[in-house]
């Protein structure tokens, strides 16, 4: 069932490094073979390949027998909104209590991360007698918990309470005796002398597991459904889908949440320098390269806000969305969401020959939305994109909703994308087979 095949491998990734392995396991699984960047690549037509980022971002593609051609790509973001434990983490309270010091990952609901068990989750670097290595780290237990305050101390807190992150959402780690004990429990959890961890990257991440609900059970709740259900359907249509004419791509980046301005970011080179190491190895000169891209389409696949059953207001009167009512293709005037005419059209086109249903988005004229991958990707790899998403509720909370019809609905509609060659005529005339 893909709706428990995802729930599964979100289980499997409290964080993005996670998110990479599980996603690494499944190419694996379906014969991908695995690149690095820092060795030459070998890429043969009819070839299954991918290559791996800051162990957090991964790029995979299928090669035609016919070679170099367009590029069919999606691209989500493993990462979610959390919390990062700092360096040194431990925070004493009154000789009685040890918390561990945090610090905002992207834009959360806040109020989301109370009261519920917590354990923490990365990756942590380890000196060994050949230099540095990576190794995952997932305490794997309930280990930390954000106390709310009282009601009786707090009688603002359900009137608009603006919480302070320097001291409202510090986890507490346990009795005074935990002094110190942070590193040990992430040693343990790891295989490694204490005394050998050079660097880490940790954060904390929601232990609730996912459930599917509701009178029918047509809903799925979970954290990290943005954007993990993208990058899950995403890689999943391409492993099942047919070779076409072009090179099939599912790239999936790390730090959306924090604006992609990193190495393993949509805002890095890493997109445009998998292209043109795929030309160079498929012998395709520059000129063949530039010729390709006005033949190829990018699907920035993140998640969308359905129509809030308390508040319809907060929604757009006309391009509203819901849950199980299939993907949505979004749009904005001031090119947020990077859908135009022409993207639109080509994507109406696939989703009707495959019988996939769609929705239409826009934000209400005086809310402003948020940035996806698609027009950051675009400022180094200009061609023709849109931005679908499947309809949620609570977006950036500790623990999201969507609906099960629409896990299908995605892997059908992303598979059908990637089994249609689209070929520039010239400019504004397109071919779709």
């Amino acid at each position: 069932m893909p709706v428990q095949d995802l729930l599964q491998f979100i289980k499997q990734s409290p964080t993005a490094f996670q998110a990479n392995q599980a996603l690494a396991d499944l190419l694996d699984k379906n014969q991908f073979i695995r690149l690095n960047e820092c060795e030459p690549w070998n890429i043969v037509p009819g070839g299954k390949y991918y290559v791996t980022r800051n162990m957090s971002n991964v790029i995979a593609f299928s090669v035609p027998e016919s070679g170099f051609g367009p590029f069919m790509i999606t691209a989500s973001h493993s990462d979610s909104p959390t919390f990062k434990i700092k360096e040194n983490a431990d925070l004493e309270v009154n000789k009685k209590y040890i918390r561990l010091d945090v610090e905002r990952y992207g834009g959360m609901i806040m109020s989301s991360w109370f009261d519920r068990p917590l354990s923490v989750a990365g990756r942590v670097l380890v000196r060994t007698e050949k230099g540095l290595e990576t190794r995952l780290c997932d305490v794997g237990r309930d280990l930390v918990m954000i106390p709310n305050v009282a009601i009786h101390m707090n009688r603002q807190v359900n009137d608009g309470y603006k919480y302070n992150p320097a001291c409202d959402t510090m986890p507490l780690f346990g009795d005074f005796d935990a002094k110190g004990q942070f590193i040990d429990v992430v040693s343990q959890a790891i295989g490694a002398d204490k005394s050998d961890i050079l660097g880490t990257d940790l954060y904390l991440y929601n232990r609730m597991p996912g459930t599917v609900w509701g009178a029918g059970q047509e809903f799925l709740s979970a954290g990290r459904l943005d954007d993990l259900e993208c990058a899950y359907t995403s890689m999943r249509a391409l492993v099942e889908s047919k070779a076409g004419n072009h090179i099939s791509m599912c790239c999936v980046f790390d730090n959306e949440e924090v604006g992609s301005t990193t190495k393993q970011g949509a805002n890095s080179t890493f997109l445009t320098d998998v292209t043109r190491r795929i030309a160079a190895a498929l012998g395709a000169d520059q000129q063949a390269l530039m010729c390709a891209l006005t033949s190829s389409v990018m699907l920035s696949a993140d998640n969308a806000h359905a129509t809030h059953p308390n508040h319809p207001e907060f929604s757009d009167p006309v391009n509203q969305v819901y849950m199980n009512e299939g993907i949505v293709i979004k749009f904005n005037a001031s090119q947020r969401y990077t859908t135009d005419g022409v993207s639109e059209a080509m994507f109406h086109w696939i989703l009707e020959r495959a019988g996939v249903p769609c929705q239409h988005y826009a934000n209400r004229s005086d809310i402003a939305g948020g940035g996806t991958l698609g027009n950051i990707s675009g400022s180094h790899l200009s061609i023709n994109t849109l931005d679908i998403g499947l309809a949620q509720l609570a977006m950036h909370s500790a623990y999201e909703t969507a609906g099960v019809k629409d896990v299908k609905y995605m892997i059908d509609g992303i598979r059908a994308f990637y089994e249609t060659d689209i070929r520039c005529l010239s400019d504004g005339t397109y071919a779709l087979n």
